[in-house]
């Protein structure tokens, strides 16, 4: 079956990439590279034929399983036609979870409010997913394609998950904040959950044989794509994730244009490509419980047994409030990756941790690089503006010889008016593997601690910047 899958994955996912491999030794201006990515990100061929739920059955007034079965014949219907708009029209409609199919566009009108059943058995089957970096087979997410093309969701309505304390958010467990008791379901049992799929990666347990059941209370995504092509999600308002916002993994072409990502809670991150190339991030709004934009490669051996990096990415125009981090790399990235692209964003919120935020470990090893950030104005973090942490979780149980390397960062024009941190590093004790790190044209004000480099750490350069008012004097 892995080798299959393999086949599969080496079909989907050729593509062209941009190398800037060699950017520290030969200078290329990476941002006309970056507009050459945006134009090359191919949107889906949509047609524009319309199938409304309600003619499908889909009524205000039915319960979730009769309207997910309306939703999810009307979109196969549309797909065997060779495509349309599969139209949810104002009012408030339940339902349970939904199959996007190729050629479909999920369009939730301005008015509407798709609202997703909080009845866990609801999302049986298991269907084929990753989770946390781990490749497994877990309740279905709301909605879900595996293995289409051109699909999109739009419109100016809501999609709300009702995640909330009584619902989906307590399996998180020993959270009390979120509603978690003892004798509740959670991740974190013994023998169960995250533990359980944790030895499954960690011994090389078949990804057949990792089915996860809801005793296992591991959280489906709001929005997962796998293995698609041609994706857009545009306009639409996300509401309360049980788990992660929007998971596209081993994706190629996608475009994640004004939408609203308003999810409180916990590992409510807002959009995470993994194992994903081209794909454009802009005009939204992140306002989370955990990272805003979190790029991601698998995770341990999983991520080293497929080995795709994600790449080129790019992320402009956009708000982020409260979050763990506003663009993130990691933590779950042990296939690598390269081309970030951020600009002209906007973050502001005491709830927000960090501005720019790599996070890895040596469990999952990985190369990281060519991520450039520039014009980015922040009100306020809590913790600091850059950070770059190859010892995050480091109780983590896994084999600890994987050492990552972090290369090619370079944060331009950004501006900061409260901070603990400016520059927060923690590198590895016996080696650089932090490597051409720029700091150039900031000037960041509030700042309580100044800067902390823990470990050791190859290139780091600090060009005309300041730490409230005074130069920044870090150059190795």
């Amino acid at each position: 079956m892995q080798t299959k899958m393999r086949l599969l994955l080496f079909s989907v996912i050729l593509f062209s990439t941009v190398s800037l491999s060699s950017y520290a030794q030969h200078p290329v201006d990476v941002w006309k590279q970056a507009e050459s990515v945006a134009r090359s990100i191919q949107r889906p061929c949509l047609v524009d034929k319309e199938y409304r739920i309600a003619d499908y059955g889909a009524s205000v007034d039915s319960g979730a399983v009769h309207n997910a079965s309306s939703i999810n014949r009307a979109i196969a219907e549309a797909s065997s036609n060779g495509g349309g708009k599969v139209i949810v029209s104002s009012g408030v409609w339940l339902t349970g979870p939904i199959d996007l199919k190729s050629g479909v566009n999920l369009v939730v009108e301005k008015g509407a409010v798709l609202k997703f059943s909080t009845v866990h058995e609801h999302y049986l089957p298991v269907v084929r997913t990753r989770w946390e970096g781990i490749d497994c087979y877990n309740l279905h997410p709301l909605i879900y394609a595996y293995q289409q093309k051109d699909i999109a969701i739009t419109g100016e309505g809501v999609i709300d998950g009702q995640g909330s304390i009584d619902t989906w958010w307590h399996w998180c467990g020993s959270a009390k904040k979120y509603g978690w008791k003892e004798g509740m379901l959670s991740q974190s049992a013994p023998g169960h959950g995250r533990v359980k799929l944790t030895e499954c990666e960690q011994t090389g347990v078949d990804i057949e044989k990792r089915r996860m059941t809801i005793a296992d209370a591991l959280r489906p995504q709001l929005i997962n794509f796998f293995e698609c092509e041609r994706v857009l999600v545009e306009n639409v308002t996300l509401k309360n994730s049980p788990f992660w916002v929007i998971h596209p993994v081993f994706v190629n072409h996608m475009t994640v244009s004004g939408v609203k990502i308003i999810s409180h809670g916990p590992n409510s991150d807002g959009c995470d490509p993994e194992s994903s190339k081209n794909v454009l991030i802009e005009g939204c709004l992140f306002d989370t419980g955990d990272d805003c934009i979190a790029i991601k490669s698998g995770r341990n051996n999983d991520g080293r047994l497929w080995n795709v990096p994600s790449e080129n990415i790019i992320v402009r125009n956009c708000v982020m409030k409260d979050g763990h981090g506003g663009i993130v790399v990691g933590s779950e990235i042990t296939g690598g990756y390269r081309n970030l692209w951020v600009e002209n964003c906007e973050m502001d919120s005491p709830e927000l941790e960090r501005v720019v935020r790599i996070k890895t470990n040596p469990c999952r090893g990985g190369v990281i690089e060519n991520i450039f950030v520039r014009n980015i104005k922040v009100g306020q973090c809590r913790e600091a503006v850059l950070k770059i942490n190859l010892d995050y979780e480091p109780r983590e149980a896994c084999r600890r010889d994987f050492p990552p390397v972090v290369k090619n960062v370079k944060v331009e024009n950004v501006t900061s008016q409260k901070s603990k941190y400016g520059i927060l590093i923690v590198g590895l004790a016996d080696s650089e593997n932090i490597d051409n790190v720029e700091v150039v044209n900031c000037q960041w004000n509030g700042v309580a601690d100044g800067n902390r480099i823990d470990g050791r750490v190859g290139t780091l350069k600090c060009v005309n910047s300041t730490v409230n008012g005074k130069k920044i004097k870090l150059s190795k």
